[in-house]
């Protein structure tokens, strides 16, 4: 277990991530409450996603070299730039790419606001306000990870407690490591600290304690 403290609410993530990494592959949530004084849900407590990480093109390159990948990351990256420059190509000329197991990405149109009064009328560069990418995932029933069966498939762990179980394991490895017992001793068993290690239990209190998903949307 790693040294470092993580202290909330100003805990630095990027510290944390490496040992959350190397212990579980969870989605990190925390609990927030709504501010707003004009909503009809002011004052309700929602979960939120705590995202550790936005990896870029070259990094998700390197992820994808180091699993088991006969390529190395230029090839990869080489690779993920064709498949966007390609992907936008495609959508550009009217066609939905689906990609196997992850989704289908497609264009649809924003209109101004109050549209046309006559068909004859419509003018794209006067009623056409936006032309937006979506993304919808696979719903195939193998692979499906349509929001909510999505939802299924994950685990979730509350950031703020995780964090504070870690405080109390690094507290209690502090104390483990600053037993009573000396070296220093005239060699005798009788030494002052032989067998009344003051820390060596008191840093078992803090087990993982993952939180329960709400949906705040």
């Amino acid at each position: 277990m790693s040294a470092t403290r993580c202290s909330w609410p100003q805990v630095n993530l990027i510290l944390c991530k490496n040992t959350f990494l190397s212990t579980m592959a969870k989605i990190l949530y925390e609990v927030k409450k709504n501010q707003n004084s004009y909503s009809s849900i002011y004052g309700k407590w929602f979960a939120q996603i705590k995202t550790l990480e936005t990896l870029n093109t070259r990094k998700l390159a390197q992820h994808i070299s180091e699993h088991g990948s006969i390529y190395t990351p230029d090839v990869v990256y080489g690779v993920l730039e064709k498949f966007r420059s390609c992907l936008l190509e495609m959508l550009l000329e009217s066609k939905k790419v689906k990609i196997e197991g992850l989704g289908t990405f497609y264009c649809t149109l924003e209109n101004t606001k109050g549209g046309a009064a006559k068909k004859e009328d419509f003018n794209v560069n006067k009623h056409l306000k936006a032309l937006h990418i979506r993304f919808l995932p696979e719903q195939e029933a193998e692979q499906n990870i349509s929001s909510r069966e999505f939802l299924k498939k994950a685990e979730f762990i509350n950031i703020e407690q995780w964090l504070k179980s870690q405080d109390e394991l690094t507290d209690g490895n502090s104390g483990s490591s600053t037993s009573g017992g000396s070296s220093t001793g005239s060699g005798s068993s009788t030494g002052s600290g032989s067998n009344t290690d003051s820390g060596s239990d008191s840093g078992n209190s803090g087990s993982q304690t993952p939180g329960a998903d709400g949906d705040g949307d």
